[in-house]
């Protein structure tokens, strides 16, 4: 396949399509994705009645999802950088509007489960747009369409609950999927409006035996990860499950560095700025990303008799979240000229240093929903910049052609230690609790955003430790991996 040259991939030549169309485009497929990860919550309630299962056996609808979109992001970024990421888009797509397909069709618990599986192949679709957006849009703009791409995740995320509550409301939980399958098949035929990908790493040998080593060992670390909260830490599952994958992931790490085209090439991360980008990741994952989404949840839908509690619904707190992410969503562009002009470190740092707040914020600011309004308004500034940081640091530092492998790393990442944290949130919220209610005490909801302000500042401290002001470095840009492991091994 034809690898674009150097210099035409850095200075981009006038684009074949208009910028706006293929953002757009990009930012619609990547909504899919991200409302299909959420979309389920609202629906377990009637899962649970109709099919009369346990709310473990319902849950399963969400823990499949998360198993195959965290393998699906890392192994279609790599097969997008191979084959072209415009056809693996589409295709990703198509394979998402299956999977409604089957879970709608089958009238069964496992056939929603078995669909919802396939569904999980959309979690390949983000580090295709950012490197289809790297490859498409000119140098000077790339900073700026990453950073909206990647914060459409967040907006999508909040509006799954919204839109699938309505639609349960209106018309019944299975409209849900009818309406995931129609928007999928619509985002899959304005994908063909995106130019062909030119920009691969040509004819190279795929690494099979690597994806069927990690596809087993994600799985097993986020079976684990995501029932520690009902089997408890100490449980022989979650040990044995985590155990079991980190042995798997050994394994796979072994093998990836001493073959010549492995699956995902972890030498990439040698380097410092994308080693220390990809640490602040898993931490800020685990406290940001991970914990903060169920404690604010129930600080807002607890009684008001409760130890903290609003006493809002569920749909007068998901339309809040919804209405504060667009906030955002909105401050995106601006962190990504920061990103361009002064480099990720910046909007990392910025994002670090306002997570740091938003914790004090939601520590201190919960008596009201006005109070409450201000503080999630501070957490999601934080969640925007950091959100749009990370995929920037790999514009800076990675070779086009690696652009989709390397943020399914950061993708995979967020996914399991978002995990990670969602269990640890629950743990310390099951501490300490009113005696005779299940309603935690404001000693534990101060022990989350304590994990929150830690696991920020922490990341703030590795935004200080990157080097470099940014700026892509066009030697590296060109640099066969060969090289670039040479080099970071140094």
């Amino acid at each position: 396949m034809l690898i674009l040259p150097p210099s035409e991939a850095a200075e981009g030549v006038r684009p074949s399509r208009p910028i706006a169309l293929v953002v757009g485009v990009l930012i619609f497929a990547d909504v899919i994705s991200a409302f299909e990860s959420t979309m389920m919550l609202s629906a377990l309630p009637r899962i649970i009645g109709e099919f009369r299962v346990s709310a473990v056996d319902a849950s399963w609808t969400l823990t499949a999802f998360a198993m195959v979109a965290a393998t699906s992001a890392a192994v279609c970024g790599r097969l997008g950088d191979i084959y072209g990421r415009r056809t693996l888009l589409i295709l990703l797509l198509l394979g998402s509007a299956v999977g409604s397909v089957v879970s709608l069709s089958t009238g069964t618990l496992s056939g929603v489960i078995v669909g919802r599986a396939i569904q999980g192949v959309s979690g390949g679709i983000l580090p295709l747009c950012f490197g289809i957006v790297r490859e498409t849009v000119p140098k000077h703009r790339v900073s700026v369409a990453v950073a909206m791409v990647a914060s459409a995740a967040m907006l999508a995320g909040a509006s799954g609950t919204i839109v699938s509550g309505v639609l349960i409301d209106s018309f019944g939980w299975h409209y849900i999927f009818v309406f995931a399958a129609g928007v999928a098949f619509l985002a899959a035929a304005c994908a063909l409006l995106l130019p062909r990908s030119t920009m691969t790493v040509g004819a190279v040998r795929v690494d099979w035996p690597g994806a069927l080593l990690f596809a087993p060992a994600i799985t097993l670390c986020l079976l684990g990860v995501t029932n520690a909260a009902r089997w408890t830490w100490g449980d022989a599952r979650t040990l044995g499950s985590i155990a079991a994958g980190v042995a798997v992931f050994a394994l796979w790490g072994w093998r990836e560095v001493r073959i010549e085209s492995p699956l995902i090439n972890v030498r990439l991360f040698r380097d410092r700025k994308q080693g220390l980008a990809l640490l602040a990741n898993c931490l800020l994952s685990a406290g940001v990303f991970g914990s903060t989404g169920l404690a604010m949840q129930l600080m807002m839908q607890s009684p008001t008799n409760a130890p903290v509690g609003l006493g809002m619904s569920a749909t007068a707190a998901g339309t809040a979240v919804f209405c504060i992410s667009i906030i955002g969503f909105l401050l995106s562009p601006f962190s990504g000229r920061l990103s361009a002009r002064f480099g990720a470190r910046l909007p990392l740092a910025i994002g670090s240093a306002v997570g740091v707040g938003s914790a004090v914020a939601l520590a201190l600011l919960h008596d009201t929903v006005a109070q409450m309004v201000c503080a999630v308004i501070v957490l999601n500034v934080a969640l925007v910049f950091m959100l749009t940081s990370l995929p920037n640091f790999v514009v800076e530092g990675v070779a086009p052609e690696h652009t989709s492998e390397v943020t399914g790393v950061h993708a995979v990442a967020r996914t399991a230690f978002s995990g990670v944290g969602s269990a640890v949130a629950t743990l310390l919220l099951s501490l300490s609790v009113v005696s005779g209610t299940q309603f935690s005490t404001e000693h534990a909801y101060n022990n989350v955003f304590l994990l929150v302000g830690g696991t920020s500042a922490v990341g703030l401290l590795i935004a200080l430790f990157i080097r470099g002001r940014g700026g892509e470095n066009p030697s590296r840009r060109a640099a066969p991996v060969s090289a670039l492991a040479a080099e970071a091994s140094e």
